[in-house]
C-alpha cells in the first residue's frame, strides 16, 4: 500500500499538523508504510516534516519526495545540505512538459502509483491545481481523506 499527498500551495488550517499526523497514523494501522509526496508548497513540506517525525516511532516508514526539476534539490552555496538525502527521490520522465505542466503530471503518476490520498484541497475555487488532482484521485478510486473539510 502507498499513500500520496497532495495540497495547496499555502495552507491556513492552524490545527492541519496535528490532524494531519493523526490521518497520517491511520494510514499506518490500516497496513500503509508507503508515502510520496511533491516539493512545491507548504503541504508538501508539512507532509514531508510529518513523515520524518513519525518515523522515528515507526522506524519501517518508507518516505518518497517527487521532484519535478533539478532546482529543487541544488545547494544554494558549499554549506547547504542536500534536503532529501534521508529520503528516496524520484523524477518521472517529464522532462520535455511545460514546467507548468510538470507538477500536473507529477501528481498524476503519484495518484497512479498509490492506494490513497491525504490532502488539503478547497472543493470549491474555481481552479486550482490540487483540485484537478484531488478529481483524477476520485476517477481512480483512491481512498481519500481531505483535511481541508474537517
Amino acid at each position: 500500500m502507498k499513500t500520496a499527498f497532495i495540497g495547496h500551495r499555502q495552507i491556513f488550517a492552524k490545527t492541519l499538523p496535528r490532524r494531519l499526523i493523526d490521518a497520517i497514523k491511520a494510514e499506518i494501522k490500516n497496513g500503509c508504510f508507503s508515502f510520496t509526496m511533491g516539493t512545491h508548497g507548504e503541504f508538501d513540506r508539512l507532509a514531508l516534516q510529518s513523515c520524518r517525525k513519525l518515523r522515528k516511532e515507526y522506524p519501517g516508514l518508507q518516505i518518497e519526495v517527487v521532484l519535478t526539476g533539478l532546482h529543487t534539490i541544488q545547494k544554494s552555496d558549499e554549506w547547504d545540505s542536500t534536503p532529501y538525502s534521508d529520503v528516496s527521490t524520484v523524477f518521472y520522465d517529464i522532462e520535455e512538459a511545460h514546467f507548468k505542466q510538470r507538477i500536473t503530471l507529477s501528481n498524476r503518476k503519484m495518484i497512479d502509483a498509490c492506494d490513497a490520498l491525504i490532502c488539503y484541497v478547497d472543493e470549491t475555487i474555481s481552479r486550482s491545481g490540487a483540485k484537478t488532482a484531488l478529481r483524477y484521485a476520485k476517477r481512480k478510486g483512491l481512498r481519500i481523506v481531505n483535511l481541508y473539510d474537517e
